[in-house]
């Protein structure tokens, strides 16, 4: 399987101009393949191809007095450009005809030199390098320092160089990685993700929620009021506006870690981890919507789905209409309500049960339940049907 390995690069004010022009170039690029694909649509005629598009707009633009200055950057650095182009009309078309499953994407527009974040990609076929001393050498640009965490595990296919919002620079590489399965564990966990508690495992365990974002508020208003006071076009707002995206970038970066440590140790600890096909965009337009998007429940489920794949473990997702808060562990009766305000209940049949926990269990009953099904075993019977008309999935997931 594929991995990214990204490392925070620091470049000197020399490097600083030249990924200035690659990053200006590359946009360039990007934005004229796309005028003449619209403009080739709006005047009736066929879609213009990939290689008439690299002739137009790189190799007869070079020679123009206004593009002259492409030739400055790697040309692999521009056939990127023109590729994320065709990749953005070809995922706009599928979404068009229904191949592309999710939310319907809009029609590719023009990069703006004022965007947060830039980014351009180096291939194999532009020979870039790490050299002897630990540094990035990329066509060019020249070397670049990286701050090395740990070692890539196999020769990179390609190298992204990124600038994010709060001016940082990013060296993101494609690695080749081979599951390297862990020692049998034995253990099963069902894990119900709240904003009470960030996860409540089905063997009791609760881990605390970190709110990152609500524990920052308070700066990061002084931070905004700060940019609103300054200018507009002025260098006090621009220096205001990177203070602004340095506190957001902590944020994000103490989040990310969080859900890093986690995974990893739940994947470690765990055969097989169940957890709960969350609403998250639904959840987001509620009065939660604030808390949902702190706690970043998707970015930490995908963590754990892949890492389950690289360890050798089992991941499975339990349906999202599937009642956890309101079915009993015990005796599999359904409540016919479970308001956010109710932690403690207590069945019919007598079970008291921790709101949780109980969801956690379920979770992890169904969990199995479904796995077995996949594999060809039985399904799990006894618990009563989850009705479409109910949020025990929500309402769990917001707890």
């Amino acid at each position: 399987m594929q991995l990214r390995y990204g490392f925070r690069l620091d470049p000197t004010p020399g490097r600083h101009i030249e990924l200035a022009k690659a990053f200006g170039c590359a946009r360039v690029v990007f934005n004229d393949a796309l005028r003449l694909r619209n403009d080739a649509h709006e005047a009736g005629l066929p879609f213009v191809t990939d290689a008439d598009l690299s002739r137009q707009v790189i190799t007869e633009a070079k020679k123009r007095p206004g593009r002259v200055w492409l030739g400055e950057v790697s040309a692999v650095v521009l056939q990127q450009a023109l590729a994320d182009c065709t990749r953005a009309f070809r995922n706009f078309f599928a979404s068009l005809s229904g191949e592309r499953k999710g939310p319907k994407l809009g029609a590719p527009r023009l990069r703006s030199r004022k965007d947060s974040r830039q980014a351009i990609r180096f291939t194999r076929n532009a020979r870039f390098s790490i050299t002897p001393g630990g540094k990035l050498r990329l066509p060019k640009i020249g070397e670049v320092a990286v701050r090395w965490s740990r070692e890539l595990p196999s020769e990179p296919s390609s190298v992204s160089v990124i600038k994010d919002a709060a001016g940082r620079f990013f060296a993101s590489f494609v690695v080749e990685v081979s599951a390297s399965p862990l020692p049998e564990s034995g253990i099963e966990s069902g894990i119900d993700l709240g904003l009470g508690h960030f996860a409540v495992l089905s063997d009791g365990r609760k881990i605390d929620s970190p709110r990152f974002l609500r524990r920052a508020e308070k700066k990061l208003k002084r931070a905004h009021k700060a940019l609103s006071r300054k200018e507009k076009g002025s260098k006090n707002r621009a220096k205001a506006r990177l203070v602004v995206a340095r506190r957001h970038a902590r944020v994000a970066d103490a989040r990310r870690e969080f859900h890093h440590r986690l995974s990893t140790q739940l994947i470690r600890e765990n055969q097989a981890v169940y957890v709960e096909d969350l609403a998250v965009k639904g959840l987001a337009r509620t009065r939660l919507a604030k808390s949902v998007h702190d706690a970043g429940w998707s970015s930490f489920v995908a963590m754990l789905e892949y890492k389950a794949r690289l360890y050798g473990r089992t991941f499975v997702k339990v349906g999202r209409w599937f009642p956890s808060s309101k079915l009993c562990s015990v005796c599999g009766a359904v409540r016919q309500d479970m308001p956010l305000s109710v932690r403690e209940w207590t069945c019919s049949c007598g079970a008291a049960h921790d709101r949780d926990i109980n969801a956690a269990l379920n979770i992890l009953a169904a969990g199995r339940a479904e796995r077995q099904n996949a594999c060809g075993g039985p399904v799990r019977p006894g618990a009563s049907p989850a009705r479409p008309v109910e949020a025990g999935s929500q309402g769990s997931a917001a707890a």
